[in-house]
């Protein structure tokens, strides 16, 4: 999945369903440039049209996550003019778009620094589970800069008035404070064992459903409800009731079997 000729910035593997995303420059801690980021575009590519893939896990090699952008990448964006910084930009975009909306569960798993576009990518996630050294920053304006590209997806999970406060301070803050304002949803130095029951719980659940919610929810962002959410919501509930693989689920579980997509599962604690 990675680009011909270039250096091996992001691995990938997949195993019983469940697709790995690894940043593997540890030795600049995971910091991101113009090859990383085409690297991370083809493997997203890639496990959305694997059939194999059912769960995307974001993780990183290394003591830290990422430290955002690269400074040898940042030195050359400085002597670009606009339109080499527009195609740029428009690449880092189509990152946070194509990972926002895979169409299949994704899972981050975030150790130590994760700071500017790695918060991005975080904010990106259906789960992400930190250890409790990790640390966020969106510092871009201490360069003169700000998190354009990501703050869509950061304001979406902070919350307008917290993004605020944390944009314009340039601020670190810890695990807590991710989980507070709701970057992160768990706390865990265990990364692996508190991914675990997250997965198994994917993996028992319809595909077509999942990937529908995630659409759904998407529709929903802007919070109105109107006539036209109406319309929408309804009409997409009788269309998923009568596709395969919802007659599939209801008759399994009137006929108390195990639907055949489903895999034996450990409930997510909490869950209903």
């Amino acid at each position: 999945m990675n680009n011909n000729q270039q250096p091996s910035y992001v691995h990938t593997s997949l195993n019983d369903g469940v697709g790995e995303l690894i940043l593997d420059r540890p030795d600049v801690h995971n910091a991101f440039d113009e090859v990383m980021i085409a690297q991370m575009i083809s493997a997203i590519e890639a496990f959305t049209e694997d059939a194999n893939c059912q769960v995307l896990v974001l993780r990183a090699n290394g003591k830290n996550f990422s430290a955002g952008a690269d400074l040898n990448w940042m030195r050359k964006q400085a002597q670009m003019d606009f339109e080499q910084n527009l195609n740029d930009a428009n690449e880092l975009a189509k990152l946070m778009h194509l990972l926002d909306k895979f169409p299949k569960p994704s899972l981050a798993l975030v150790q130590g620094a994760a700071f500017g576009g790695a918060l991005g990518l975080i904010c990106c996630c259906d789960i992400v589970i930190s250890n409790s050294r990790a640390s966020f920053c969106l510092s871009e304006v201490k360069l003169g800069l700000l998190p354009a590209v990501i703050s869509p997806y950061v304001v979406r999970a902070m919350g307008n008035r917290q993004a605020r406060r944390y944009m314009l301070t340039a601020e670190r803050f810890d695990a807590q404070s991710a989980l507070t304002h709701q970057v992160i949803h768990q706390i865990n130095d265990d990364l692996d064992a508190a991914a675990k029951p997250f997965i198994d719980a994917f993996k028992a659940n319809s595909p077509q459903g999942m990937a529908w919610v995630k659409t759904l929810v998407s529709r929903l962002e802007d919070g109105v409800i109107d006539e036209a959410t109406l319309a929408y919501t309804s009409e997409q509930i009788a269309r998923i009731r009568v596709s395969t693989e919802a007659q599939e689920g209801l008759n399994a579980f009137f006929d108390k079997r195990q639907p055949n997509w489903s895999q034996a599962a450990t409930p997510v604690k909490g869950a209903q």
